[in-house]
């Protein structure tokens, strides 16, 4: 049963998200912890607080994907591209200085990610860390 509560609280939080992942770069509020990654986005958080995660149906199939994540607060956030069936296609962790921002970003070999939907999800160690994220997917 608490496996399905998280499913069920992990794609209502990233409902909640979508419209982060939309907003269009002169609509974005300046301080965010990552820049709009332009005409290659198929993704972007500008910025968010605590656990998160987003889904998206614009992968491309054969090609390089990027997937960044930058954050601050202290602590460190754990970052999960999956598609489909849950299936984990890349993570990796990113620690959060004060004061300053951490980044980390892993590449994706082209074939890997499947056309259609994907999901990222965002683990913080801390509820009042800021993170931003993006994935891209140069052409």
């Amino acid at each position: 049963m608490r496996v399905g509560k998280t499913v069920v609280v992990a794609l209502l939080a990233a409902c909640g998200m979508t419209a982060l992942s939309v907003v269009p770069a002169a609509a974005a509020v300046s301080g965010g912890l990552l820049p709009h990654p332009g005409p290659d986005g198929r993704l972007w958080v500008e910025e968010w607080t605590g656990d998160g995660g987003v889904v998206s149906a614009s992968a491309s199939e054969g090609v390089l994907t990027v997937l960044t994540a930058a954050c601050e607060g202290g602590g460190s956030i754990e970052v999960t591209l999956s598609q489909q069936t849950q299936t984990q296609i890349a993570s990796l962790t990113v620690d959060c200085p004060v004061g300053s921002t951490g980044v980390g970003s892993v590449t994706i070999d082209p074939g890997v990610v499947k056309h259609g939907d994907f999901f990222v999800w965002v683990d913080t160690s801390r509820d009042d860390i800021r993170w931003g994220m993006s994935v891209t997917q140069p052409e």
